[in-house]
């Protein structure tokens, strides 16, 4: 007769350690933050980025040493303030105090600013189909940064498919 059983096992302590690391506060979870970069004319998914989830966006982007072209124009989310001492030719929406509301034009410049931003939010939409996103990852942390590249390519050749046929 054998006994089996989880006592012999010693408790995985490195592996909580880990796990630590990627607990949001904010979210009371577990989490994993991608960066998309998304180009706007054909929204392609051009690179993908990740880290732990706790990791604010603009820490991410300089972490990521995303190779930006001085004379394109980037427009970004207001996660992302501070890109202008890097990139000068930056887009941020501008955000309103209480001691200062924003002016007519302001409010136009970000309306028409959320308009071009609303395709990538639809590309981000189109990628959490896949579930990777959209729900609990159950799988392996190092797996995910693979997977979620995967999934992209995948994204990005639909795309391709879909003008090739027009």
């Amino acid at each position: 007769w054998s006994d089996i059983g989880r006592r012999d096992r010693k408790p995985n302590w490195a592996s909580k350690k880990k796990q630590h690391w990627y607990y949001s506060g904010k979210k009371k979870k577990h989490t994993i933050k991608t960066q998309l970069v998304v180009d706007r004319k054909t929204e392609e998914i051009i690179c993908v980025h990740q880290t732990r989830g706790k990791t604010h966006d603009f820490k991410l982007f300089k972490k990521s040493k995303l190779p930006l072209n001085k004379n394109k124009k980037v427009k970004l989310d207001s996660g992302y303030q501070g890109i202008e001492k890097i990139h000068h030719n930056s887009e941020l929406p501008r955000k309103s105090t209480k001691l200062r509301p924003l002016t007519k034009k302001e409010k136009r410049e970000n309306l028409k600013l959320s308009k071009i931003r609303v395709k990538v939010e639809h590309v981000i939409g189109k990628i959490k189909v896949f579930r990777i996103m959209a729900e609990r990852y159950r799988n392996r942390r190092k797996n995910h940064d693979l997977r979620m590249k995967l999934i992209c390519g995948i994204y990005n050749f639909e795309l391709w498919w879909l003008t090739k046929e027009v």
